[in-house]
């Protein structure tokens, strides 16, 4: 098979090369439009080639809030090639999923109740109803594969895998009070990045029987891609927060080696997509360095992603005809 690279680097889906150039990321359906019709006309009409959207339009809103088939279909149908993937958190449990019981955390207090499966832990505190995850257990697994089945069905071309960093959390040694790398982890005996490793080829082998060509793309984690079997099981990776924190633009030696791991998958010849979150024009410009710097694909868009944002091509702003889209 020959990639192609056109303007950007391609994601290979099947014998059919995705060549991507921009990407919308909304977590939020219904605060992009509070009309849902209005809403996939937005994503349809939104001229970006990858399109990341939560697997519901309101979020919380248990099955009822899914998007259709019908309504990912014509989402997809704005623009040829473009692909239609599915947030969904792999290393978090999420109290207003479909999967949540109340019983596990009834009292709100951040900490499993009795009773509460093995697998969960304490609140993110950064995140209200987040809870971290055993993502290597068996049970947790089979939740998140039950709703890749969901995903599935409702017509998604793939995945954009969320929490992928979540084995930071585990090799934090409270009483050493400092992180260590490659810590293992004493249920699998395996490190906690073998285990999200595994984890990923996992759900990626599981979509892959049932859609060949499915897309699997996590978001940060960049160490992971020191393993080659971890590149070759994804067809991109989605980095955050790389050149800039907010409005505060990062210095060279504090991405150094986040940009040492993302040269490894450009090597392998898929794409990296640069999600920044700056609102002042100083830190926009250092984002749209380095991507330019880089050969990174720029989204600058709000933290709580309830809009199209601004995408960047690595030489102009993309023109955005919803740029000034209403949440009416």
């Amino acid at each position: 098979m020959t990639l192609l690279f056109i303007g950007s680097l391609s994601i290979i889906a099947g014998d059919s090369p995705f060549i991507p150039k921009s990407m919308a990321y909304v977590l939020q359906g219904e605060e992009l439009s509070k009309n849902r019709k209005k809403a996939v006309a937005l994503l349809r009409d939104s001229g970006r080639d990858l399109i990341v959207i939560d697997a519901s339009y309101e979020v919380g809103a248990g099955d009822g809030g899914r998007w259709s088939k019908e309504e990912i279909k014509e989402i997809r149908s704005g623009l040829e090639g473009r692909k239609v993937v599915a947030y969904i958190s792999i290393g978090e449990a999420e109290d207003y999923r479909i999967y949540w019981k109340k019983e596990w955390d009834a009292n709100k207090d951040g900490k499993p109740d009795n009773g509460a499966p093995d697998f969960l832990c304490e609140v993110n505190p950064d995140w209200a109803g987040n809870y971290k995850v055993k993502y290597w257990k068996p049970e947790w697994q089979k939740i998140i594969l039950d709703e890749i089945s969901r995903i599935l069905t409702q017509g998604f071309d793939g995945v954009y895998l969320d929490i992928v960093d979540a084995f930071e959390f585990f090799e934090y040694d409270k009483l050493k009070k400092d992180w260590q790398d490659d810590r293992k982890d004493p249920d699998t005996g395996k490190t906690y990045r073998e285990d999200m490793i595994a984890w990923i080829a996992k759900i990626a082998d599981f979509a892959r029987e049932r859609k060949k060509d499915f897309i699997v793309i996590p978001q940060n984690g960049s160490q992971l891609l020191k393993d080659p079997g971890f590149v070759k099981s994804i067809n991109a990776i989605g980095i955050e927060d790389l050149f800039t924190e907010g409005n505060k633009i990062r210095k060279p030696e504090d991405v150094k080696d986040r940009l040492e791991h993302l040269s490894i998958i450009k090597k392998a010849g898929k794409p990296v997509f640069l999600i920044e979150y700056g609102t002042n024009e100083n830190a926009k410009e250092a984002s749209r360095k380095g991507a330019l710097d880089h050969g990174f694909i720029l989204l600058i868009t709000d933290r709580k992603l309830t809009t199209l944002g601004e995408p960047w091509n690595g030489n102009s702003k993309l023109q955005n005809p919803n740029s000034k889209q209403d949440s009416k």
